[in-house]
C-alpha cells in the first residue's frame, strides 16, 4: 500500500489534503477515489486512509484506522558525519534513514570539500529532510530522523554529551567495532562520528577522544567516507 508523510495532526474521520509532492505521486500511480493509502506524521504509528477526491493537482483522503506500528531500531544512533561531495551526502542521508539512524548532523571538518553557510545550508538541510522523508515512505519507518543544520565538530561533541561515543578511526590500535558492540546495552544511545573524504585531522580526532569518544575500527580495509558510517550503523542498529 502506498505510504505518504503528512506533517499534520491526524485523527479518525478527518479529511486530509495530501502535500503537493504526495498528491503528485498519487497521480503518477494512477490511484483513484476509493483507493487505500497509508499516512504517517512522525508522531508514532500509521493511519489507514481512503482517497475521497482528486483534482488536477490535489488529493483528499479520509483518515480511518490508526495502527500503533513502529519500525525503529532498538538503539538510537545520532550520526555525525563530515560533509562530503553533494551527491554522496544525498546518498548517505537516504541509506542512513533506511538503516534506522535517529538523527544526523553534517559536520564542517578541516578536510570537508563542501562548505554550507546561511541560506545555502538551510536549502541543503531542506533537501536532506525531503530525502529522509522519501526514504521513510519507502522503507516503512513512521518516524523521520532529525536532520540537523551543518555544525562545527565542537558543537556536535557538545550536543551529544551523555551519549556513548564512537569515533570511526583507521588507527590499528583502535578497538574492533564488532567487539565493542557486544558491551553495549540493547537500548544504549550512541553518537557515531565519521570523517569526510580524507578523514578527520589528528587534532579533530583528539578533540573527539577528549570528549569521551572511543576510537573504533571496522576492519583492515579503508572504506569510503559514505560507506564507513553505514557499515557501523548497520552493526549498531541490527536486531
Amino acid at each position: 500500500m502506498p505510504r505518504f508523510f503528512v506533517p499534520l495532526d491526524l485523527a479518525a474521520g478527518a479529511d486530509v489534503a495530501l502535500p503537493r509532492e504526495s498528491a503528485r505521486h498519487v497521480q503518477v500511480l494512477r490511484l483513484q477515489p476509493g483507493g487505500e493509502v497509508t499516512l504517517f506524521n512522525g508522531q508514532g504509528g500509521e493511519w489507514r486512509a481512503t482517497i475521497t477526491a482528486m483534482g488536477r493537482t490535489d488529493v483528499v483522503t479520509r483518515v480511518e484506522q490508526h495502527h500503533a506500528i513502529e519500525r525503529e531500531a532498538p538503539r538510537a544512533v545520532h550520526l555525525g558525519v563530515g560533509l562530503m561531495a553533494a551527491e554522496r551526502m544525498d546518498w548517505l542521508v537516504e541509506k542512513a534513514t533506511e538503516l534506522g539512524a535517529a538523527a544526523l548532523t553534517p559536520i564542517h571538518a578541516a578536510h570537508s570539500n563542501l562548505r554550507l553557510e546561511g541560506a545555502r545550508g538551510d536549502k541543503k538541510r531542506e533537501r536532506w529532510r525531503a530525502i529522509a522523508v522519501a526514504a521513510c515512505e519507502q522503507c516503512g519507518r513512521n518516524r523521520v530522523p532529525e536532520i540537523h543544520a551543518p555544525a562545527a565538530l565542537n558543537d556536535f561533541l557538545a550536543q551529544t554529551q551523555g551519549h556513548t561515543g564512537w569515533l570511526l578511526a583507521l588507527d590499528p590500535g583502535a578497538r574492533a567495532a564488532a567487539a565493542e558492540r557486544m558491551s553495549l546495552a540493547p537500548d544504549e544511545s550512541i553518537a557515531l562520528l565519521s570523517g569526510p573524504e580524507g578523514g578527520f585531522t589528528a587534532e579533530e580526532e583528539d578533540a573527539a577522544r577528549r570528549a569521551g569518544f572511543a576510537a573504533v575500527r571496522l576492519g583492515p580495509r579503508t572504506l569510503r567516507a559514505e560507506t564507513a558510517p553505514l557499515a557501523a550503523l548497520t552493526l549498531l542498529t541490527a536486531l
